[in-house]
């Protein structure tokens, strides 16, 4: 894995977005969250490139050059959208961290309401759940399927657990039991540590540019699959009461 690093300063805000194959789309986001973000002091963007082919090395490279507040974290080989972030919170720096998708469906001006709101004591995290999802039926009805699932299994309650729009302490994510497939239930792998979440609406847009890496096969039945290592966790927590007197 490598790093490109720049000049440490300071950081309280590192917005963290995995990617694969998403040259198209990455100077437009880039462009877009460093306008959302322009009175903001003290954040920069880590951009995660988890084994892309394509040219998204390329544009990273031309975006760190061009703005010292981006930083290029690159993995040896696609490993998965769990192993990047857990990359990207190691090398961010910042107190807390936002995560985003890279296809430009996501609105960072989401991001920055959420981030307020943790900042003013709304939660320890703050999650989106896309009120409006701009996405085809066969995409929305696996969702679906895969949200109930989850929380009739983990007993715990999501609305939207597919949504990549949260903002959380960046010790939360590095203190979380890690396996690939977490990305799916950090809500709940939070709440297991002991923080509290809260949900928000957020907006949600239709693909910017390029093709979505996830269909039936990797976002329903993986999820469901990833479920029973959540439930053994759920089943498994310590829990005790103290005798009076």
């Amino acid at each position: 894995m490598g790093v490109m690093e720049r000049t440490a300063s300071p950081v309280l805000l590192s917005v963290v977005v995995p990617l694969r194959d998403e040259a198209p789309n990455l100077q437009a986001l880039h462009e877009e969250i460093a306008a959302v973000f322009r009175d903001v002091d003290e954040w920069e963007v880590v951009f995660v490139d988890d084994g892309s082919t394509d040219e998204s090395p390329d544009v990273l490279r031309e975006l760190a050059r061009e703005d010292p507040r981006v930083r290029v974290v690159t993995l040896a080989r696609n490993y998965g959208q769990s192993t990047a972030l857990v990359a990207g919170a190691e090398a961010a720096r910042g107190e807390w961290i936002g995560t985003l998708d890279a296809d430009c469906q996501n609105d960072p001006r989401d991001l920055l309401v959420l981030w307020r709101e943790a900042r003013e004591g709304a939660a320890d995290v703050v999650t989106g759940y896309r009120a409006h999802r701009a996405d085809g039926w066969t995409r929305r009805a696996s969702s679906w399927i895969a949200n109930s699932v989850r929380n009739h299994m983990s007993g715990d309650r999501i609305t939207d657990v597919g949504c990549s729009v949260r903002v959380f302490p960046r010790r939360a994510l590095l203190e979380a039991v890690r396996f690939e497939g977490m990305h799916r239930f950090l809500p709940t792998l939070f709440r297991l540590s002991g923080y509290t979440v809260v949900e928000r609406p957020v907006g949600h847009r239709t693909r910017h540019a390029g093709r979505s890496k996830y269909g039936i096969h990797n976002r329903l039945w993986r999820g469901i699959a990833d479920l029973y290592v959540v439930r053994r966790l759920v089943r498994r927590q310590v829990r005790y009461d103290l005798r009076d007197g």
